[in-house]
């Protein structure tokens, strides 16, 4: 998929997208948050392709997708489509395009980077709910999604793929991001990583 491309789609998305609940509740306060980040780093994503600087705005686009596509998941957020469907097209619909060689060092050295930051975001929180509930389940899932998205990336890290690794590994921080500041997780380390 060509960034420009997913840029638009982010930014559709984004647009297209409600908060099905009432704003002053707590859960309308995270559903205006997680929002509010996919639209920013739909912004970043664009501030970036625009300079040229196509490594970011990849980074940018799946890292606001994951925080979209969390926010749907969890119920927070509404997009139009089918019941039960988070989204109506997803980014991973075939290869990134390759960037231009001359960006090469700059994706290997944030591909790396990046795969590095989720493995250890991933080892940094542990579920804030409790086990008995439906929300310490949704966390586990989040765990799950980010480890899938994890060993995907470092599949495509071997083919040096770095387009495809890096949107991997942007993506499923984007999801594991989202959730510490759903209030999901506890952050025993590394605080830096995520946001809040």
């Amino acid at each position: 998929m060509k960034i420009a491309f997913c840029g638009t789609l982010l930014s559709e998305e984004v647009s297209h997208t409600t908060i099905p609940l009432p704003e002053t509740t707590p859960l309308g306060t995270i559903a205006g948050t997680v929002l509010g980040m996919a639209h920013a780093y739909s912004q970043d994503g664009a501030t970036f392709e625009v300079a040229g600087d196509l490594v970011n705005a990849l980074a940018s686009y799946w890292y606001g997708f994951g925080w979209l596509h969390f926010g749907c998941a969890y119920g927070l957020l509404s997009l139009p489509g089918s019941p039960g469907t988070p989204h109506k097209s997803c980014p991973f619909q075939g290869s990134c395009d390759e960037l231009p060689h001359h960006l090469g060092p700059k994706l290997y050295e944030k591909t790396t980077r990046y795969a590095r930051l989720l493995d250890t975001a991933r080892a940094s929180v542990v579920p804030a709910p409790d086990p008995e509930t439906s929300a310490h389940e949704f966390t586990a899932r989040l765990l799950v999604i980010a480890a899938a998205y994890a060993t995907q990336g470092w599949h495509y890290t071997h083919g040096e793929q770095y387009e495809d690794a890096l949107s991997c590994f942007s993506y499923g921080h984007g999801w594991l991001d989202a959730g510490v500041r759903a209030g999901l997780f506890r952050v025993t380390d590394n605080r830096d990583l995520f946001t809040i």
